[in-house]
């Protein structure tokens, strides 16, 4: 990492310790601040509190900083394989395959009916269905990149992929009943909010053999810039290289849509808005960049979704659009180009 760019970690690492505070402070239940760092440390008297931030907020706010994080680091390497600067962490068709297994599993469940369908319908059972709807997805993207060599025959593949579950589940969506639909719908709004510690436990642990499969692949990464011909030269594996990033990408982007639904902006912008912020392509930089970005976004989207002191919380999905998009367009419209 060039020595210019620690003070914008540095200021980066802060902003991000402020604003993960900031959301654990902000709730339904006002909590002073003195509280708040008191609970943190175990040092509070009020049982009642310490509950409310050791078992709601704390874990919310670190779903919110693996979910920003995770997803614009999926966005990133998307927006590298493809040298693409419109696709996202879903590209490949992944949010797809989870809300068809969602869909199933909802949707669907009135073809069982009774007892069966409420046992069906619950937590885990949703985060099972995404998952595999992911995983099955993520097998079929793996199976056609290995037989094509193109990189943007994969990326419309992903989208065919993309369109067909979409397909299916308007078809389910057609033959379910009003309150089905609200269910998938809520579903679809996406939430930071509904982790346990043994959820998040295996949540963490997905997302960090994703965020390995990162790291390894920056020099492939940094070498797909400047083309396939130049990633040979260098003696680059690509059909390896590119297998790992797919793989990472679809470990990470599925298990967030798995258990935080599929929540969109955070992978298409933050690759964007940190690339015009720190002015590099390389992926050393760029890579820890976008993970302290979008965690800082996901924060400061929640604590807004949240309504602080109200009993009300707003999709989360709704937030990261309305707040991120016209920053975007800001940053797009002032550089006059999108750098890439």
């Amino acid at each position: 990492m060039k020595t210019n760019y620690t003070y914008s970690f540095i200021i980066l690492i802060v902003i991000l310790l402020f604003c993960f505070v900031l959301n654990i402070s902000l709730g339904s239940v006002s909590i002073p601040f003195s509280e708040v760092i008191g609970c943190l440390f175990g040092t509070t008297d009020n049982n009642t509190w310490q509950i409310i931030i050791t078992d709601f907020r704390l874990p919310k706010a670190i779903t919110a900083i693996l979910v920003g994080s995770g997803l614009g680091i999926s966005g990133l390497l998307m927006q590298t394989l493809f040298r693409n600067p419109l696709a996202g962490p879903f590209v490949l068709g992944i949010s797809s395959g989870a809300s068809l297994g969602v869909a199933i599993v909802i949707l669907g469940s009135g073809l069982f009916g009774g007892l069966f369908a409420s046992i069906l319908i619950s937590k885990w059972s949703i985060v099972i269905a995404a998952s595999l709807g992911s995983f099955l997805v993520l097998l079929a993207v793996l199976a056609v990149s290995s037989k094509v060599r193109d990189t943007m025959a994969i990326l419309i593949i992903g989208l065919m992929f993309g369109s067909i579950t979409a397909a299916i589940v308007s078809v389910l969506s057609y033959f379910s009943t009003a309150e089905q639909l609200q269910q998938y719908v809520f579903w679809g709004f996406g939430s930071l909010s509904n982790l346990s510690w043994e959820e998040l436990l295996i949540f963490i642990g997905i997302y960090g053999l994703g965020i390995v499969l990162s790291i390894f692949s920056i020099k492939g990464l940094n070498a797909f810039l400047l083309g396939d011909n130049y990633a040979k030269s260098l003696g680059l594996n690509l059909l390896q290289s590119r297998f790992i990033i797919i793989f990472a990408t679809s470990l990470i982007a599925g298990t967030i849509t798995a258990f935080a639904g599929p929540i969109a902006f955070i992978g298409l912008a933050i690759p964007h808005l940190t690339r015009q912020i720190f002015r590099t392509s390389n992926h050393k930089v760029l890579l820890p960049a976008v993970f302290l970005f979008g965690a800082i976004i996901m924060l400061i989207c929640d604590s807004i979704a949240q309504v602080p002191h109200s009993d009300y919380t707003l999709p989360i999905n709704a937030i990261t659009a309305l707040i991120g998009a016209p920053v975007v367009i800001w940053l797009l419209v002032k550089q006059r180009k999108m750098m890439f």
